[in-house]
């Protein structure tokens, strides 16, 4: 059997529906299945999920990093995301028994593919990472769009594929290979941005900037902010195990921290797929049943993935995606 292949492709353009659906599009041209679309008007950022053998995803990769070089031009981005480029992250996911090292391999043919025939500077991430400062995704992303034409004055800072120059246009973009995250956005009832990055700071792997001091949580990121569509603030978080930091741990800690600093969680909000067994396990912690579906109701309820819309499992949890169409 193939090995099969998640790629989930960030890009800096959350409004301009043309040039998301052109992306999305571009990618589809390739033979992979296309699972799902999350775009986000304050964050300015679109998340496509889409899978496929080795060959297909490497080839949608591509086309859909080329299709946003031509349409995003981010001298003129703005967002609440942290950015550094058009395509600002692709990484690429083993699915099911296939190995981390299919996906390592992507990355490398990929970003080398991006810097020779796009002349965008690539950084590899996660398991392809070449250095090990470059492991971290926010650790690269430092300073953002706005920091790079001086960073990449500096030897440290070299592109592992393309021109050592910055690219105005397109940024840069960092390719790797991972294990499945869950993006995940626990919602407040205050506006104070500030109070919830000090949320995420008091749980996330980091900690406090500046601090040696760790936060309460391993394999987590963390940060805060305003959306103006939800007229509130929230935290948001990557989840890189979840099997280490469960969602309702994470949720009833958020959830405490928010009382403490005088505000409350209303629910919360996955961005893109998550994994059939961590909303099982997420269910199965707050009752009991044999049965799946009712596992995963539990699991919506109770951590208030419908706070801010309908949750459709159908859609939302991967193997569901993967299987349905």
């Amino acid at each position: 059997m193939s090995d099969l292949i998640e790629c989930v492709p960030n890009f800096s353009e959350g409004r301009d529906q043309r040039v998301i659906d052109a992306i999305v599009q571009s990618i589809a041209c390739a033979d992979v299945r296309v699972l799902s679309v999350d775009q986000g008007y304050d964050t300015h950022r679109t998340v496509v999920t889409f899978a496929g053998d080795p060959d297909a995803v490497s080839e949608g990769a591509f086309l859909g990093i080329a299709r946003a070089a031509e349409s995003i031009d981010m001298r003129n981005h703005q967002g609440t995301h942290p950015r550094m480029g058009a395509t600002d992250v692709c990484p690429f996911v083993p699915v099911g028994e296939t190995s981390m090292d299919p996906c390592v391999a992507l990355a490398e043919s990929v970003g080398a593919r991006v810097g020779a025939e796009l002349g965008i500077p690539v950084y590899l991430y996660g398991f392809a990472a070449r250095h090990n400062a470059r492991v971290s995704l926010p650790a690269i992303r430092r300073g953002e769009y706005e920091a790079l034409p001086g960073k990449m004055e500096q030897p440290e800072f070299l592109p592992d594929f393309g021109k050592p120059s910055f690219n105005a246009k397109s940024g840069a973009t960092v390719i790797g290979a991972r294990t499945f995250l869950i993006a995940w956005n626990v919602n407040l009832t205050t506006k104070d941005v500030e109070v919830a990055r000090e949320i995420a700071q008091r749980l996330r792997s980091s900690g406090h900037p500046g601090s040696t001091e760790a936060g309460r949580f391993r394999a987590l990121q963390g940060d805060g902010w305003f959306i103006d569509a939800y007229d509130r603030a929230q935290v948001t978080f990557n989840i890189l195990d979840h099997t280490t930091t469960p969602l309702p741990t994470l949720f009833e800690a958020c959830r405490k921290e928010a009382e403490d600093l005088g505000t409350e969680v209303t629910g919360s909000e996955l961005i893109g797929l998550v994994p059939l067994d961590c909303l099982v396990a997420a269910g199965s912690a707050y009752g009991e049943s044999d049965d799946e579906r009712e596992l995963i109701a539990m699991a919506v309820e109770a951590l208030g993935l419908e706070d801010l819309g309908p949750f459709d499992v159908e859609e939302r949890v991967f193997e569901y995606a993967k299987a349905g169409g």
